[in-house]
């Protein structure tokens, strides 16, 4: 695998934890419909747990869009669907008890 090919998921990954992260140090409040306002609470655990994640996501993508072939669209929407389930499992737990 080339080197951009490892790279730009990395630099995605840290970009989109970066969200999270500058509003936990601005102390912004979100809205929760179950309780109201709140801030938010990453531990550096969910950081980590949430780059490998998006890490592996955006590998897969890469993967997929080089090789897929015809059934490109299939295989993408395959991996997205992946991580939003094991991104809800890990947050709630929806399926199993893996979540808080």
């Amino acid at each position: 695998m080339q080197a951009k090919h490892i790279t730009r998921p990395a630099f995605i990954a840290l970009g989109i934890l970066l969200i999270p992260f500058l509003l936990m140090q601005f102390g912004v409040m979100l809205y929760d419909p179950g309780s109201g306002y709140g801030a938010i609470n990453w531990t550096l655990f969910d950081f980590v747990v949430m780059g490998v994640l998006l890490f592996v996501a955006g590998l897969l993508l890469e993967l997929v869009v080089a090789k897929a072939g015809k059934y490109k669209a299939m295989a993408i929407v395959g991996v997205i669907l992946l991580f939003v389930w094991l991104w809800v499992e890990l947050a709630v737990g929806l399926f199993t008890n893996w979540g808080s």
